[in-house]
């Protein structure tokens, strides 16, 4: 019987660019997988390996967004997971860590941009949404989604 290791670890944000531009931005330039704030000392990057393969990643930004009037905000971003591994659980365990690790920095609120098919994944993870949907150019409808954390 063989078994597969799962291990969830810091990366860097380059290595998040083959697995944004697989899910996120499938058929776009490689560039657009450069986020904003992605070398930012406060943003982390965690992938998920399977057997050391890189199949799953999420980015963490300290990120004020003003919908909110908490101070300690964090943003998650670039949440993929690549197809042939989707439904499994491992976005879930994704979200997971990276809600222990803004839970460690004393987050009062986690918040994203969900694309609308993801919505009713989040809203299993208690994400909530507030305010109305809006288009991303070029990548489709969102809706912001948000956790209160205390």
């Amino acid at each position: 019987m063989s078994y597969i290791i799962m291990e969830i670890k810091k990366i860097s944000s380059v290595e998040t660019y083959p697995v944004r531009h697989e899910v996120l931005r499938k058929g776009k330039p490689i560039e657009t997988c450069i986020f904003k704030g992605d070398d930012d000392e406060q943003t982390i990057h965690l992938g998920l390996f399977l057997d050391d393969q890189l199949v799953g990643i999420i980015s963490v930004f300290k990120e004020q967004n003003n919908l909110f009037s908490e101070t300690n905000q964090f943003q998650i971003r670039g949440m993929a997971v690549l197809e042939e591994f989707q439904g499994k659980g491992l976005g879930t365990k994704l979200v997971k860590e990276a809600e222990k690790h803004c839970i460690n920095l004393n987050a009062n609120v986690i918040w994203f941009n969900a694309r609308e098919n993801a919505v009713p994944f989040y809203e299993k993870l208690d994400y909530k949404i507030i305010g109305d949907s809006f288009l991303i150019p070029e990548v489709g409808i969102h809706f912001v989604m948000y956790k209160k954390i205390h």
